[in-house]
């Protein structure tokens, strides 16, 4: 596959809700939760500083939540949020909309769960002939359910990529990294990772 190019990917931002995991359940590795919020809320600033557009959905956000703060912090007022009731996101028409709307052919995914909003919403817009990447560690499911998610994601040959991988591909030289960084400093390397 080619790079990953920014001119031509969009941001969907899959349920990235604190209350998806409320802090009662036991069966959950919330610190896990927070890194993988922290993660996505960094694609989400670096997206929003390069000029990606930004999708985001909820699911039931009247139980879960609304999206997290480390998230919501890089999003403007204009980013469309919708309610998904079907767990592939393209398969819910008004996103399926928002996407053509968008004109990008390279859907970049984060959020939860990887094991079933995430994985449906890959298969949902390679289906309708899209490029879907799947950033790893930007996503989340308790327990083993991760782990599950991304053997089928593999399985099924969603691309996957770090973090840090999409950001080295969407800005592609050191000139470009280097003036990212100078204008951002927040958001020069994914949290847990040094670049």
């Amino acid at each position: 596959m080619p790079h990953i190019d920014v001119a031509d990917s969009a941001l969907l931002i899959i349920d990235a809700q604190p209350g998806f995991y409320p802090s009662t359940r036991t069966d959950v590795d919330h610190e896990a939760k927070e890194r993988a919020l922290d993660r996505i809320g960094w694609v989400t600033g670096v997206a929003s500083a390069v000029g990606v557009p930004i999708v985001v959905t909820e699911e039931d956000s009247a139980t879960n939540g609304v999206t997290a703060p480390q998230i919501s912090q890089y999003l403007s007022a204009e980013t469309p949020v919708f309610s998904k009731e079907v767990f592939g996101a393209a398969d819910n028409p008004d996103i399926a909309h928002a996407l053509a709307a968008l004109d990008r052919r390279c859907i970049v995914i984060v959020g939860m769960e990887t094991d079933v909003c995430v994985m449906h919403t890959a298969l949902s817009v390679r289906e309708r002939g899209y490029r879907a990447v799947v950033v790893f560690d930007a996503t989340f499911s308790a327990s083993a359910a991760h782990g599950y998610g991304l053997a089928r994601l593999r399985q099924e040959g969603v691309e996957l990529v770090s973090a840090k991988e999409l950001y080295y591909e969407w800005l592609r030289d050191l000139a470009s990294v280097r003036a990212f960084d100078s204008a951002h400093p927040e958001l020069t390397s994914p949290p847990g990772f040094s670049l």
